[in-house]
């Protein structure tokens, strides 16, 4: 035989072992589900910057999130180094970015090697719930269905936030087997009331106490609207509806499963209190709504309703335009619903206007999870932050936008078993726990530059915005009175002592 002839074999044998090494190994999804092509992306990831730098994009130009932050997540989730070099290539000088105005004396504790950050608040506590409770960390996933993502993220998640001492929101689609791997959940019911419902759609009491007692749910989330397709409802492809979902949901095989526009067991604000005490009543649990914002008359009725009556939820989501989703019309995604900053501040301001801001705790969603987003989201009020896509992207996630088509190349958003098989719970549940830990960490070094203890604390006169030729406080650009935003004083006082 030639010698080309014991190159080619040589070469035809090392890439069968290439390709053996792929499937078996359980680190990246990427190559297990797409033997030795896939080492491509992560050849073209190591010389992307030089690329990039003459031929395509810049570190901040891809959305929704540009190369620098998925840099920062995926480094994170793996415990790599996360800093960069030689300085930032921001425009820091670009209208709207925030700025930290940092402390000349800031503070310097010891250092918590778990960067435990409790909610500063407890969830229930106005109401008097029997099971309400203090969350252990301000820093949660965000409504992510079993049916949207795969059962193999959707138990990464679970184990992950069990790992990392947080919350696990279901999404709308119901608790499945995977919500059951040991993370405490916030069970999401949306206008399907999947899980909780009768033959017809309609809400069982029944069903809903069940699927309560079937696991660890720790709150009860009613899903007004999302902030990428609100008044729209929820769309599940037909091609992603698999038996176990088709079970799980109560819906039928080969349709695409649609969630209503809007609830059926309540059409009012009142009459939407009064479920919410129902179902609070029932279980002993918090419950809270979640909804995207558009018109304020809603949460200005809401908020009078609760100064007279008492009624109020315990929990209130507000989730942005900016916010993601598995599927939605272009339109809704881009033009209905205000961004999270906007219209969470018209939220705030009108519950502090009618004094009873410190009766709700505000948690925030949408593109939330960054240090400095998530800093000025709790400077706006917010006693946490959920996060979907940022913890996609930490379980491998790499935004390749075909979250609607059944054809996730990782497994994260697929119900495909070959693509799923790439996706390894164990190994992604740690690499979630290790970003929500790192996010929790450097949001505590912030407010420690800040000289506070908690970023709970931090005031929104010590975050500018770049606005022209100046940076005004963050208080100044979205209205707000001195001391809105902050904590109740004595949980303030109790949590600095």
């Amino acid at each position: 035989m030639s010698i080309p002839g014991y190159v080619g074999i040589a070469v035809g044998a090392a890439l069968v072992l290439i390709a053996i090494h792929d499937v078996v190994q359980r680190k990246h999804a990427i190559l297990r589900n797409f033997p030795i092509v896939g080492h491509f992306r992560y050849w073209l990831e190591a010389i992307g910057p030089e690329l990039r730098q003459y031929i395509v994009t810049s570190n901040d130009e891809e959305r929704p999130f540009s190369r620098d932050q998925r840099r920062w997540v995926y480094a994170s989730s793996k415990k790599e180094n996360n800093y960069f070099g030689f300085g930032t290539d921001n425009d820091l000088e670009r209208p709207g970015y925030i700025l930290i105005r940092h402390s000349a004396f800031p503070l310097h504790p010891e250092e918590d090697p778990d960067h435990k950050l409790p909610c500063i608040r407890v969830l229930g506590g106005f109401r008097g719930r029997k099971h309400a409770f203090r969350p252990t960390s301000v820093i949660n996933t965000s409504a992510m269905s079993y049916g949207s993502l795969s059962g193999a993220a959707v138990e990464a998640i679970n184990r992950g936030v069990a790992l990392a001492g947080a919350l696990q929101n279901t999404g709308e689609g119901g608790i499945s087997d995977y919500h059951r791997k040991g993370g405490d959940i916030i069970w999401q019911i949306g206008t399907g009331y999947f899980g909780a419902r009768d033959d017809k759609g309609r809400f069982s009491m029944e069903c809903f106490l069940a699927s309560v007692a079937s696991a660890r749910v720790k709150a009860i989330e009613i899903k007004l609207s999302q902030g990428a397709k609100p008044g729209l409802g929820g769309v599940l492809p037909a091609a992603k509806i698999t038996p176990e979902i088709s079970r799980i949901r109560g819906i039928p095989l080969g349709r695409d499963c649609i969630s209503p526009a809007a609830h059926s067991a309540f059409s009012d604000v009142s009459s939407m209190l009064d479920f919410i005490e129902k179902l609070a009543d029932a279980t002993g649990l918090p419950v809270g709504i979640k909804s995207a914002v558009g018109d304020l008359g809603f949460w200005r009725d809401l908020a009078a309703q609760i100064d007279k009556t008492g009624r109020a939820p315990d929990f209130i989501t507000i989730d942005g335009g900016e916010g993601g989703t598995g599927a939605a019309p272009l339109v809704f995604t881009d033009h209905v619903a205000l961004p999270f900053r906007l219209g969470f501040a018209e939220v705030y301001r009108t519950f502090a206007e009618a004094g009873v801001h410190h009766k709700v705790v505000f948690i925030g969603s949408g593109k939330l999870g960054f240090p400095e987003s998530a800093l000025l989201a709790m400077g706006l009020g917010c006693d946490m932050i959920n996060v979907a896509r940022e913890a996609m992207l930490s379980i491998g996630c790499i935004q390749a936008q075909r979250c609607h088509t059944g054809h996730c190349p990782t497994g994260v958003a697929t119900q495909n078993k070959w693509l799923m098989r790439g996706l390894d719970p164990t190994l992604k549940a740690a690499r979630l726990a290790n970003y929500l830990a790192t996010l929790r960490k450097e949001l505590i070094h912030l407010a420690h530059a800040c000289g506070h203890r908690h970023p709970s604390l931090v005031s929104l006169d010590q975050i500018g915005i770049v606005e022209g030729a100046q940076t005004l406080s963050a208080r100044e650009v979205f209205r707000y009175e001195h001391g809105w935003g902050l904590p109740p004083d004595t949980d303030a006082a109790s949590l600095a002592a």
